[in-house]
């Protein structure tokens, strides 16, 4: 049937799909499905790894009100670095209340870096006397460096100069007396002819009332007494310059003393300066490493380490959350794998401060700013013979907390 052109036609044209357009849209969301619950579970697993890594908060009090312990189900506790394996003799019997923590093994005192003496300045290494592995004592030579010629030729111009000082202390003390002495013969010889010419006035003067003599001559005999007066008083301020009767306390011998007091004082400061030329062990123990051979100049990290490593230790890295835990005498098991035995001590010291963790493992996501307490164990004898041979080395710390108390009981 034919419409006619005025009439209105509908604008909307409804497009029916057909099956086949349908099926592409109905999988897709198929599959859209599927894929968001195959991503739940991974979802979770992140989250949980995630809140056991950091444990927030509110995890580490669920923890610490039902009493269990992150990874205390597994072989290896997951607080332990991925590069660090529990041996399976300690796993097996830990405790939830141990405290486990990274530490490395160190002599008792830490390594000592041998350094070049104070006031060395440009010198270079002359040889070096030790080897590592040599035991040697405190205040020993182990190097020498080449300034120790010249300062041998200072020491031996000080030496000279301190010997000129005390020849010339002899010659001013001996000068000093002799002076002294001639000054005092010089007035006993005043004195005797002041005597003699006071006696020859009074005979002239008898002689001149018997009219024997002149006035003249009178006068030339008391004019002569003047003089002998005049000699006294002459001598007597002559010897009153050497005060009281010690030589040594005489002006010229003081000044000769100080002479001699200042080249002593040369000698040794050049003797001390020659000290410096060689590199002495500041405690007694093995010689560890060596970081400078002859003719180099020292490395500003010192020329050799020296420990002491009869009586090891460990220092042992605690989180300052477990701290509390710790006390001093407590039992701690010490593992690692290039030792192939656990090693055994007692806690000797807490530290007072918390730092940052300085002990890290090599995974990259560690947490780095984690704030620990130093713990100081001292090894016993039998293990402190095995860790003598791996100074530094990284091992795995078992502190035993159930003897806390009486621990803390025995060191109040």
């Amino acid at each position: 049937m034919t419409l006619p052109p005025e009439t209105d036609l509908p604008l909307n044209i409804v497009r029916h799909e057909t099956a086949g357009e349908q099926a592409p849209r109905r999988r897709l969301r198929f599959h859209m499905r599927y894929l968001l619950v195959l991503l739940i579970p991974v979802f979770m697993f992140s989250g949980g790894v995630i809140g056991m890594y950091y444990q927030p908060t509110a995890l580490q009090k669920f923890y610490a009100l039902t009493g269990l312990q992150p990874g205390g189900g597994s072989a290896t506790p997951i607080a332990l670095p991925p590069d660090m394996e529990m041996p399976k003799e300690m796993a097996a019997t830990m405790q939830v209340t141990d405290v486990v923590g990274l530490a490395r093994l160190m002599p008792r005192g830490d390594v000592s870096i041998v350094a070049p003496p104070y006031g060395a300045g440009d010198a270079r290494i002359a040889e070096v006397l030790v080897e590592i592995g040599d035991r040697v004592e405190k205040g020993a030579v182990v190097a020498r460096l080449d300034n120790q010629a010249q300062l041998e030729s200072a020491v031996l111009l000080a030496r000279a100069n301190v010997a000129v000082r005390e020849a010339a202390l002899v010659q001013t003390k001996t000068s000093v007396q002799n002076s002294r002495d001639e000054a005092r013969a010089a007035l006993e010889q005043a004195r005797s002819s002041r005597t003699e010419a006071a006696a020859e006035r009074e005979r002239g003067k008898a002689l001149f009332e018997r009219g024997v003599i002149t006035q003249a001559s009178l006068d030339s005999l008391a004019a002569a007494e003047r003089q002998a007066d005049l000699a006294v008083e002459k001598a007597e301020a002559t010897l009153s310059r050497f005060t009281g009767q010690d030589t040594d306390m005489q002006p010229d011998v003081i000044v000769a003393a100080r002479n001699l007091d200042a080249a002593r004082a040369d000698l040794a400061r050049a003797e001390q300066d020659l000290i410096r030329s060689a590199v002495l062990a500041p405690i007694s123990g093995v010689v560890l490493d060596s970081m400078a051979n002859a003719g180099e100049r020292p490395p500003n990290d010192g020329i050799m380490q020296i420990g002491d490593i009869d009586h090891m230790m460990a220092e042992v890295e605690v989180y300052q959350d477990r701290i509390a835990n710790v006390g001093i005498g407590q039992p701690v098991e010490l593992a690692a794998v290039a030792i192939g035995q656990t090693l055994q001590g007692r806690v000797k010291s807490i530290g007072l401060t918390v730092g940052r963790q300085g002990l890290l493992s090599d995974d990259t996501a560690a947490n780095t700013d984690a704030r620990v307490i130093k713990v100081m164990v001292e090894l016993d004898e039998v293990s402190s013979k095995v860790a003598a041979r791996y100074t530094n080395l990284e091992v795995i710390a078992r502190i035993d907390t159930r003897t806390a108390a009486t621990a803390a009981k025995s060191n109040p």
